[in-house]
């Protein structure tokens, strides 16, 4: 008898979880539901009202849904009165599609019904992807197992679970407030841009020390602060740090250089520059040179300063000529 009774209630289970329902029901209002709108939406709803959540944005930055139901203080004299059902999979029957707002046909696999406490605030939450991190409090029920994105858009229904409900109950306003709950993630778009006639060279990218073998592609990372390498024979190697915020996609543009080695220089006025031998005519910008050996020499008049430089591909010198004044006394 105990065995026939446990498989009654698994085939009771597997159907309400497994098999599509035919419904009739009046849906008061849509809610459009959007990464970056944290305050959410509200949708009015009597005791027999439905609201359609539609998710919208983009799908990867969503942990979860929260429901917030208010209730007016009347109605902690009816307990037991109402229950709520949720449901997605939802096809309208053929001929026809799901209104925002009206009487509507459908199909729909039920994904939790419960009686509704008997509370002025009821907040569910509703998981959308694994290991979501969701949990029961005292606050909070989470409301069904995890939800397939793809089959939204869900239905949520207000309905009656016992024969004469009073006037009081049928001009009750319930509020339904469906707000995001977004992971801790957001993404990074490298856009690269390259020099003049050294178009499409290959680059090695490293995002926090690990390889990124497809740098085109959007990465989802958590938020904070990460690190950003650029390596490659055919460009200069660059390392900067970027903040990626949560629930937006960041476009960095990487502009990649030319790997000749520059020469900067720093000196007082009226003294002249030879690279090789050859005058540097405009010292004040960067100075292209090949990799290797080279001789510096700073000219002052009849005076002058000679210093050997070995310079490499893809590197930056800065050098400074100072000119110090030692004061001393004697006794």
């Amino acid at each position: 008898m105990k065995l026939r009774y446990c498989f009654l209630l698994l085939f009771l289970f597997l159907r309400i979880h497994l098999e599509a329902e035919n419904l009739r029901v009046l849906i008061a209002g849509s809610a459009d539901i959007y990464p970056d709108q944290i305050e959410g939406t509200a949708v009015s709803l009597k005791y027999v009202d439905c609201a359609l959540l539609n998710l919208k944005g983009d799908l990867r930055f969503y942990r979860g849904i929260q429901l917030d139901l208010s209730a007016p203080a009347a109605f902690l004299a009816y307990r037991g009165y109402l229950a709520l059902a949720v449901y997605n999979n939802l096809v309208p029957i053929p001929g026809q599609t799901i209104p925002p707002a009206g009487v509507a046909d459908l199909s729909a696999n039920q994904l939790d019904f419960e009686v509704l406490p008997n509370k002025i605030l009821n907040t569910w939450q509703i998981p959308l992807r694994a290991a979501h991190g969701l949990r029961n409090s005292p606050y909070v029920t989470i409301l069904t197992d995890t939800v397939d994105m793809q089959t939204f858009p869900i239905l949520f229904r207000l309905m009656p679970v016992i024969k004469g409900i009073s006037e009081e109950m049928e001009n009750m306003v319930f509020t339904l407030n469906i707000r995001p709950i977004l992971s801790d993630e957001g993404v990074i778009k490298l856009n690269f841009k390259y020099p003049e006639q050294m178009q499409g060279k290959p680059v090695t990218v490293f995002l926090d020390d690990v390889l990124i073998e497809n740098p085109g592609d959007e990465q989802l990372l958590k938020e904070g602060e990460h690190h950003l390498v650029i390596l490659s024979e055919d460009y200069r190697n660059q390392s900067r740090r970027f903040m990626v915020e949560r629930a937006k996609i960041l476009d960095l543009l990487v502009e990649l250089e030319d790997p000749t080695p520059l020469l900067v220089f720093e000196y007082p006025e009226a003294v002249r520059i030879f690279i090789d031998n050859q005058p540097v005519n405009n010292p004040h910008l960067p100075y292209p040179v090949d990799p290797g050996p080279h001789e510096v020499r700073f000219q002052m008049s009849n005076y002058s300063i000679t210093r050997p430089i070995t310079v490499q591909k893809g590197k930056t010198y800065k050098i400074a000529l100072s000119v110090d004044v030692n004061i001393s006394e004697n006794d």
